[in-house]
């Protein structure tokens, strides 16, 4: 699967050459087959000490609420990892997902950190943010200062605007 002589992006699974030491889709560190064959190796060992079922005893928490539609397409990413988990609706909803509510997808509380990074994973890809610089993502719209920083493209303009001039983001 993995070639010891190769080097592989642990998010994407790109395979380079033995020098490359980045990934080019996805930015991050590459590993070398072998390291890659020791994480693939330690995350079986987790998937099988993982129970066969969700019992009442089992500590779960919510960790995604949307539309049934969503919410089963993320059930199906986790139980590929073998990750267990539940769909439950709100007290809203009839149970057969054709309400317009949402409903929480649950998981046990120590698979909970495994299921937040297939759902980012999902996340990014959907996204394709992690093309993206995100660094001014926090930034607040502050009519008072002089100048703004749009939190979606980056784009420096005057606060008598309260559109980003670049991509369109209104703050008004």
């Amino acid at each position: 699967m993995f070639d010891p002589e190769l080097k592989y992006c642990p998010q994407c699974h790109d395979e380079y050459r033995a020098e490359i030491v980045r990934c080019a889709a996805c930015g991050v560190e590459l590993l070398t087959g072998s390291q890659m064959m020791n994480l693939a190796a330690g995350k079986q060992v987790q998937r099988e000490r993982r129970a066969d079922a969700l019992s009442p005893a089992d500590d779960l928490v919510a960790i995604h609420k949307a539309p049934l539609a969503d919410i089963r397409h993320l059930e199906e990413l986790l139980r590929r990892e073998q990750i267990l988990c539940l769909v439950v609706g709100d007290e809203k909803s009839c149970t057969k997902g054709c309400c317009p509510t949402n409903f929480f997808l649950q998981v046990r509380r120590e698979d909970a950190m495994d299921a937040f990074r297939v759902i980012e994973a999902v996340h990014a890809r959907n996204t394709a943010l992690h093309h993206h610089d995100t660094s001014h993502s926090q930034g607040v719209f502050n009519a008072d200062a002089g100048e703004a920083t749009c939190p979606a493209c980056g784009h420096k303009f005057p606060t008598a605007f309260t559109t980003c001039p670049d991509c369109g983001l209104c703050f008004g």
